[in-house]
């Protein structure tokens, strides 16, 4: 796939979700099922076995539960104990669009999923629910779903969350802005716990090999727990489960100024620089599943 047809897709799937469907919360469940039928339909479309995870939630000022689901989508060489998981979150905050957190990530993932389509791996491709409040770390989160049920069957897991942010002046939390990290936000981040170490230096690794994509890493002990801000999507959920995983990232509220925002829109994102994530992403699928990198840090 060229660039140009790269990036006409990207923009197409961040305009579905933010403009045709807007607002995907769970207190809007009816454009929580658009947007879960429109993902399942773009992956089915592309030749991969898409199963719905389905399970019940109670939304906000609701007694009643109603279902909502995760969009799980098999690649042909898929099936076994050891596949490779590339995911992100489909839901947003209420009464967002979303286009960074999350429609970015979402539009990446299936963009990854067309390059790597006619290839013969072990892969899975995950769109979760309810990842954001009031909903992240409990039961009811979609990733935690999965993993419950799902977790012992994933070598790995690359969980995209905000992809699609660049600026020219990236912020850090107190404990990393000693630590030489680039002042200019136009890199993509990669972030592991202690687990996942040799996992952080292959999808870097192989990040770095596609070019023209700054990639910086880091790892953390203890699941992240001293940096807090480090566990904030999908990815803990296998960190806590045991199971190696990384956050591939725009830094989020570190470097997007809308977060959570009604100002996260469209218009704000960079589709030159999603385009190369998702070219690095599948870079980063091909190599793992190779076993030219594991996810085991131990």
């Amino acid at each position: 796939m060229t660039t140009a047809s790269i990036e006409h897709a990207l923009r197409h799937h961040v305009s579905v979700l933010c403009d045709d469907i807007g607002s995907r919360s769970g207190a809007e469940p009816e454009n929580l099922e658009r947007a879960r039928s429109y993902i399942a339909q773009t992956l089915g479309e592309l030749g991969y076995e898409v199963t719905l995870q389905f399970y019940d939630y109670v939304p906000p000022a609701r007694r009643a539960p109603i279902a909502t689901a995760n969009v799980i989508a098999r690649a042909k060489g898929s099936g076994g104990r050891h596949d490779i998981l590339i995911g992100a979150h489909y839901d947003t905050v209420p009464g967002t669009v979303g286009a960074d957190d999350n429609a970015s990530a979402v539009a990446v993932m299936l963009e990854t999923a067309r390059l790597l389509k006619d290839e013969n791996r072990p892969l899975r491709f995950a769109a979760f629910t309810l990842e954001e409040p009031p909903y992240f770390f409990t039961s009811e989160q979609g990733s935690r779903q999965y993993v419950r049920h799902c977790g012992k069957e994933i070598a790995a897991a690359l969980v995209l969350e905000m992809v699609g942010y660049t600026c020219a002046d990236q912020g850090y939390p107190l404990l990393l802005r000693w630590a030489g990290y680039p002042k200019t936000g136009d890199f993509i981040g990669v972030i592991g716990d202690g687990r996942s170490r040799r996992l952080v230096r292959d999808v870097a690794r192989a990040f770095e090999s596609v070019g023209d994509l700054p990639t910086e890493n880091l790892s953390v002990p203890l699941r992240g727990w001293l940096l807090p801000a480090v566990r904030l999507s999908d990815h803990a959920s296998f960190w806590d489960h045991g199971i190696p995983a990384v956050m591939i990232t725009d830094t989020a509220f570190m470097r997007n100024s809308n977060y959570h925002l009604m100002s996260d829109r469209p218009e704000t994102l960079d589709i030159g620089f999603m385009a190369k994530v998702a070219r690095a992403s599948a870079a980063a699928l091909r190599a793992l599943s190779d076993g030219k990198g594991s996810g085991d840090g131990r």
